[in-house]
């Protein structure tokens, strides 16, 4: 075999630092691109963000109205003979101040507020409980491995055996009828029916909390202790075949269960709140649809000239290259953000252009729409759509959506046209929103309607359809009341 050397032309897709900057800035959303500038102006001399020229206008106004005041304070002449204020508590009149009756509980239930504790967890509440709450040691030990075996929704994750089990080791002829009592004690804290071991226990623990006069409270104890099951799968016509109840009787009954809290941790439990800021804003204005960027997308960055003039200096040689690296990064990042934004704003103005429908209409008005449609208008890459609608959300008067939103399947119409799978999820919703409470539509019924109005749909797609929407299937819904 003889060696030899070739030479070859080809063509090869390189990533360049720029594209990478690029691509990266592109499928940040709005609150991770604020970050990214900040980097970008704390790590970058040469790049800066331009003041607006507004606020510098109105503070050399203010700036000129306190010079005129000074002056003309400085030419008033104070004269000896002007009345004096001798008692200060009549010329002035403090503020209302709000005072809490002691006889306020600390702690308001309902408003979830707590005056003098800060208690933002479920745990953190129970523990608040405990140490108002005379407890022994021993019993305060309890306490606190039940409430640490409590989850978010309130009930007890651990068995009183193993709960016993892991404390023997501490507590000598520490029993199963102590844990047993702490576990009352607590079960009887705000919120009531909190560390319960079932939804059974803890409805009966509400219920029983409740004064021995409520109406129909022993009835609904006992269907809650003798006929779970049927209550749970909503067969009414056997529960009052079995309880010897009228379907009156058993609506005031039903009424009264759905009045309780299954899961009793949800009353304090609060999660954190997650903040959304708008890429795009969409306004009607003048019979159009209008597309406009937020103003944190674009801050107006620049190169700092002062800097870049060094260059020019008498510099060392390391200056000159360090001033000429960042200014090169500057000038990349400035144009990264602007075919960023350029992108995210054809786009958008793409996706209102094809759902002007749904805009006018709501979600029964959505067309099927798909990746490839927008890439093929706006000429690029699907790739780069996809990146342009992830994590970008678009402010319209109809709310707050994900760009992704848009985007659905298409389902067959009877006229040979296309529907999309947002507009069968929005018929679908309506339907079980008008339903009558004692005789809800199935999914066989639901296609059945759905095909008398030209949308054919499988039922098994009606069923996943209604599953996404966390529509709970037809004997489920079924309702006396």
């Amino acid at each position: 075999m003889k060696q030899g050397l070739q030479l070859k032309m080809g063509q090869q897709l390189a990533m360049t630092p720029q594209l990478q900057q690029a691509i990266k800035l592109l499928q940040l959303s709005t609150l991770d691109l604020q970050q990214e500038i900040q980097n970008a102006l704390d790590e970058n001399p040469l790049l800066e963000q331009e003041d607006d020229s507004g606020l510098e206008d109105i503070k050399k106004e203010q700036d000129s109205s306190q010079i005129d005041t000074a002056e003309a304070i400085s030419k008033l002449e104070f004269s000896d003979d002007l009345p004096v204020e001798n008692n200060w508590d009549e010329a002035y009149t403090p503020p209302p101040t709000t005072t809490i009756s002691s006889g306020r509980s600390s702690f308001d239930g309902e408003d979830r507020v707590y005056q003098g504790e800060s208690c933002t967890t479920l745990q953190d509440h129970l523990v608040w409980q405990m140490q108002l709450t005379p407890f022994s040691d021993t019993d305060l030990l309890i306490a606190a491995n039940i409430i640490d075996s409590i989850d978010e929704s309130g009930y007890l994750t651990s068995s009183c055996e193993s709960i016993l089990e892991s404390l023997q080791k501490d507590v000598d002829d520490l029993e199963l009828d102590e844990i047993l009592a702490v576990l009352k004690r607590i079960q009887h804290f705000d919120p009531v029916g909190v560390a319960s071991r079932g939804t059974k226990e803890c409805l009966q623990i509400q219920l029983r909390n409740l004064s021995e006069d409520t109406p129909w409270r022993q009835e609904a104890l006992m269907i809650l202790d003798q006929h779970m099951q049927l209550l749970a799968s909503r067969d009414y016509r056997t529960l009052a075949r079995k309880t010897k109840l009228k379907e009156a009787q058993l609506a005031h009954i039903m009424r009264l269960i759905q009045s309780l809290e299954p899961r009793p941790g949800n009353k304090i439990e609060s999660s954190q709140a997650q903040y959304i800021v708008p890429d795009v804003y969409v306004k009607k204005i003048a019979d159009q649809w209008c597309v406009s960027l937020n103003q944190d997308c674009d801050p107006n960055l620049s190169i700092n000239q002062h800097y870049a003039d060094l260059c020019k200096g008498k510099i060392s040689k390391a200056d000159n290259a360090f001033i000429k690296g960042h200014l090169q990064e500057a000038k990349w990042f400035i144009k990264s953000l602007e075919s960023r934004n350029d992108t995210l704003l054809k786009v958008s103005k793409c996706i209102v252009e094809q759902q002007q429908d749904f805009f006018e209409l709501g979600d029964e008005a959505m067309k099927p729409m798909v990746l490839n449609d927008v890439a093929f208008e706006v000429e690029m890459h699907e790739s780069t759509i996809s990146r342009v609608t992830t994590q970008k959300f678009m402010h319209t008067p109809r709310g707050i959506y994900e760009l992704k939103f848009f985007f659905s399947s298409h389902v067959a119409t009877e006229s040979g046209g296309e529907c999309s799978s947002t507009a069968i999820r929005a018929l679908i919703k309506k339907l079980v929103a008008s339903e009558p409470n004692n005789k809800p539509l199935s999914d066989n019924k639901m296609t059945k309607l759905l095909d008398d109005q030209g949308i054919k749909v499988a039922r098994r797609t009606v069923a996943k359809y209604r599953e996404s929407l966390g529509i709970p299937p037809s004997n489920q819904r079924k309702q006396l009341i």
